[in-house]
């Protein structure tokens, strides 16, 4: 793994809750240009607390975050890095707030300098891309469950990021839609990074995952051994190899 096709080093990572409770402990990560990775562990192990600081959305308590070569040393420097690296939120409702779907997709284009004819044409062709042509006047709140999934996602792909994130994409999803997100990413030529407890997902839509257990990364394997373990303990059955 060559230093200049990192796209993400955290290094020694500790985060604390006021309340003194640690979520991260010493972690240290490194994803490549053009991987496709999954991130699994219990509940409380710190996967959604290790997606929001690499967005800068939380600041660590100690050790350094580097994205794309550039140490982050400020909200200035995260504020560029978001351009590059996009999150798509475990509850859609925290990403769709305009009234309409068209006005939640075209919002990040619009929010990186483009004017509103072309914000339009770009969220038009997410959504066509992603196959919800006829949603543009859906309002957004009165989406299914599944829809809103479908429509977050889109908000974020409309600005086109080197880097999609993503936490826990299927939660609560039938198995249609389930596919249908699974379909979206395996034609992405994006860097992926995926938090799941659906191992199978994982298995369909990465090629490599990572284990976490009290805020640390303790264990790698690859993601083909998820399809016959995924019922498996992620630190028990399912093969891997300690880091």
């Amino acid at each position: 793994m060559g230093a200049d096709r990192l796209v993400i080093d955290l290094e020694n990572i500790s985060f604390a809750y006021p309340d003194g409770r640690d979520v991260l402990s010493g972690l240290s990560f490194k994803l490549d240009k053009g991987a496709r990775a999954g991130l699994i562990g219990p509940n409380g192990s710190g996967k959604t607390t290790l997606l929001h600081m690499i967005m800068g959305l939380i600041p660590p308590s100690e050790g350094a975050i580097r994205l794309f070569g550039r140490e982050m040393r400020s909200e200035k420097d995260f504020h560029e890095s978001r351009k590059n690296i996009g999150l798509v939120f475990q509850n859609p409702d925290d990403q769709l707030f305009s009234p309409t779907v068209l006005e939640d997709v075209a919002f990040g284009p619009l929010n990186l300098g483009a004017g509103p004819e072309e914000a339009r044409d770009i969220a038009l062709k997410t959504l066509k891309d992603l196959h919800l042509t006829g949603f543009e006047d859906r309002i957004s709140y009165r989406l299914s469950g599944g829809e809103k999934k479908l429509v977050a996602l889109a908000t974020v792909l409309a600005m086109d990021p080197a880097v999609l994130v993503m936490d826990e994409p299927t939660t609560g999803l039938d198995e249609k839609t389930n596919d249908r997100i699974v379909s979206i990413l395996n034609t992405l030529d994006k860097t992926l990074l995926i938090v799941s407890h659906e191992y199978n997902f994982l298995a369909r839509t990465t090629n490599d995952f990572y284990g976490m257990r009290d805020g640390r990364i303790f264990y790698a394997g690859e993601s083909a051994t998820l399809h016959t373990h995924y019922h498996a303990h992620a630190a028990g059955e399912v093969p891997h190899k300690h880091i």
